[in-house]
């Protein structure tokens, strides 16, 4: 899984939204990273001997091209001072990338870096669509579905 989406906030709270946002769209939690110095993610537990080290690996990986060397220490650096969360999105096809471009943007990334996104299987998590998906298995009025079984044979009855 080598295409990521990597959005910088100023603000770790900002970043704690965004990710939460994407989940509740229908992005899976492993394929949503959060990573700053007040909480590492993964990058914590890359083998290196400082919190500086684990983040220069953790983004190397992410960013492993020669041309990207110097973004990946970059945002190690921003990330290991403080001054930058970062989310990393995984996405799979091109709903999933527009979908998570579209909601890193609107929630006021500094910037947003894309690598391989050229490469990607095509599996589908996020909606396409404002609702997340979860909402279309639900009651329109929960408040009258007694229990699952209401729900799914409404025209049968039985004991509660």
């Amino acid at each position: 899984m080598s295409a990521v989406l990597l959005a910088v906030f100023d603000r770790f709270g900002d970043a704690q939204r965004v990710r939460t946002r994407l989940v509740r769209d229908g992005f899976p939690t492993d394929r949503v990273e959060l990573t700053a110095r007040e909480e590492s993610g993964r990058a914590g537990l890359q083998p290196a001997t400082s919190v500086r080290g684990q983040f220069e690996q953790y983004f190397g990986t992410l960013l492993a091209r020669q041309g990207e060397r110097d973004l990946a220490q970059r945002l190690a650096e921003r990330v290991a001072e403080g001054s930058v969360a970062i989310v990393a999105v995984h996405p799979r096809g091109g709903v999933e990338t527009s979908r998570a471009t579209q909601i890193l943007s609107s929630e006021g990334a500094q910037e947003v870096v894309g690598h391989d996104l050229d490469k990607q299987s095509y599996e589908f998590a996020a909606s396409g669509r404002e609702i997340p998906m979860v909402r279309h298995f639900l009651p329109a009025h929960p408040e009258e579905v007694h229990c699952l079984y209401c729900w799914l044979f409404p025209e049968r009855d039985h004991q509660h």
